[in-house]
């Protein structure tokens, strides 16, 4: 595939910003001025805050739900919160100031929030240069956990704007999101890959039908990001889709982060030799500020003891609990993954992450237990960097498909746990390899036993190049049972193809039976089964 590069002007910008209804006030705020990379307007004098990215919620729990909103100056944050559609006797909330150190980005943790309810709420912000101007309202909604065992519904899915194709106003923008939206999912898990900082957008790029992509390019897209206003600048950008704002303000998040929020297959202590592109040598250094914008840009509850922790659990009510893993911030080196014994070579999770998952599940109370994993357990994903080694591997498999080696001794480690406190119904969702398939795991057919037979779910993109399917490690016995894409498919499909995958949760809430389909873009049903709690 070619790619045709463009010379792209401020006019540019702001003439498809306006057509895609973006949101980014550039026209409505006069006398505002770009400032480079970084996504930050300076507005003139006596101008009302605006709101570029609209609303979210997100780390929902019982009583209590995270709103985010992000503006375009110092200012407060409001927000008016009401079970009732029309805010009639809202509870009303003064919020933290959005200031330039965040981003303007400002987050309220509501509590007290009814169980089982809509939760309608509305932001506005104040601004801190004109005393008493106020932002235009903009609202949101969002559901309660239950406290009682009802039927729940969640999406997951993973892989946004990569590979080169960005926001096209002239296709629609990110049109899974819509899809995703009109099933109406209670929360959905979004499982890594929010962003490709490592991969800068070209305003064209040609595809093998002769056609034409045409990106939306803002200056943070145009070259690899290196410094904290260059990872928000990627953030604010995938936040100027209609379709992503639009589903963001109904259907609460949970986000986990992978490698393209940072640099293609990063691990900690990672030099970066071989790419001319970066001036800033090491991928810990990187990952801080990355780190750094993804909280600022999400609806993400900073854990108290650990500023930096990612991995964490939410109960959704008696039927279902959401596990989220960070395979990235605790991993040893990428490498050849044949280590014999567990150790700091060999760790994916980490020792205390590892420690923490084992007793967090012992102690859920859930029907059903739902691991969130950033990349798959039996799929082999190559390092494929052209800076690395040949047999350097990337994800939890090493090809072996012997017994448990390197990273792969974690997840045997786990499973025994499992086995022994007799802790059933464990599902796992993922995403990572762009292309949706469905594998079932047996001990009758692993490498190692014993434990319970479970599921993992893979998912995705959401809107970046599809891929697949990749080669299978048998080390615990996995089963495809279905795949979105057929070998030999030639690799970075657009999304004008319609290889977009997400997935659906549906647990009934009177026999607890939980329903995981497969979809693609138009919502059809690719891949669907019923699973019986133990």
């Amino acid at each position: 595939m070619s790619f045709v590069r463009r010379t792209y002007t401020r006019r540019t910008i702001l003439q498809r910003a306006a057509r895609l209804g973006a949101g980014l006030a550039l026209t409505s705020c006069p006398g505002a001025r770009w400032l480079g990379a970084a996504p930050t307007l300076l507005p003139a004098s006596g101008s009302r805050p605006q709101l570029p990215s609209g609303v979210q919620s997100g780390d929902i729990r019982d009583g209590r739900a995270i709103v985010w909103s992000r503006t375009d100056r110092p200012a407060e944050m409001l927000v008016e919160w009401s079970t009732s559609p029309d805010l009639r006797r809202a509870t009303r909330a003064g919020g933290p100031r959005a200031l330039q150190e965040s981003g303007f980005t400002a987050r309220l943790d509501l509590e007290d929030l009814p169980a089982g309810e809509e939760i309608s709420y509305r932001v506005q912000f104040r601004s801190l240069l004109d005393a008493g101007t106020l932002s235009e309202p903009v609202e949101g909604r969002f559901r309660t956990p239950p406290a009682r065992r009802r039927n729940v519904r969640f999406a997951f899915s993973g892989d946004e704007v990569g590979q080169g194709w960005g926001i096209n106003p002239e296709w629609g923008g990110l049109r899974l999101y819509e899809t995703m939206r009109s099933a109406t999912p209670d929360f959905f898990i979004h499982s890594g890959d929010q962003i490709y900082a490592d991969v800068p957008l070209q305003e064209e790029v040609r595809l093998d039908t002769g056609a034409r992509w045409r990106n939306l390019v803002t200056p943070a897209k145009a070259k690899v990001a290196e410094t904290l206003d260059e990872f928000r600048g990627n953030f604010a950008y995938n936040l100027m889709d209609e379709h992503k704002r639009r589903f963001l303000s109904q259907v609460p998040v949970l986000v986990q982060w992978d490698d393209h929020e940072v640099k293609n297959n990063w691990f900690p202590g990672q030099r970066i030799g071989g790419d001319p592109r970066y001036r800033v040598a090491d991928a810990s250094l990187l990952a801080e500020r990355a780190r750094q914008a993804m909280f600022e840009f999400n609806p993400f509850r900073l854990d108290g003891k650990s500023a930096t922790r990612i991995y964490r659990s939410f109960a959704y009510g008696p039927s279902l609990e959401v596990f989220l893993l960070d395979e990235r911030s605790y991993r040893g080196p990428n490498g050849p993954n044949r280590e014999r014994k567990a150790g700091d070579a060999s760790a994916f999770l980490g020792r205390p992450q590892l420690e923490w998952l084992k007793q967090a599940l012992l102690r859920s109370r859930a029907t059903w237990k739902v691991i969130a994993s950033d990349m798959p357990l039996s799929l082999v994903v190559p390092d494929l960097n052209p800076y690395v080694p040949t047999g350097w591997y990337e994800a939890w498999a090493n090809g072996d498909s012997g017994e448990p080696l390197g990273r792969e001794l974690e997840i045997a480690e786990l499973l025994g746990f499992v086995q022994r406190h007799e802790i059933h119904n464990l599902v796992w969702v993922t995403a990572d390899v762009h292309y949706a398939c469905a594998i079932h795991y047996h001990p009758d057919r692993a490498r190692f036993a014993p434990f319970p037979p479970f599921w993992e779910f893979v998912a995705g993109p959401i809107h970046a190049g599809t891929f697949g399917p990749n080669k299978l490690d048998a080390t615990f016995g996995p089963k495809v049972h279905f795949q979105s894409v057929p070998p030999g498919m030639p690799p970075n499909r657009p999304p004008s193809e319609g290889l977009q995958f997400f997935g659906l949760g549906e647990i009934d809430g009177a026999t607890e039976v939980l329903t995981v389909s497969l979809r693609d873009l138009s919502g059809r049903v690719l891949f669907s089964v019923d699973l019986d709690p133990a």
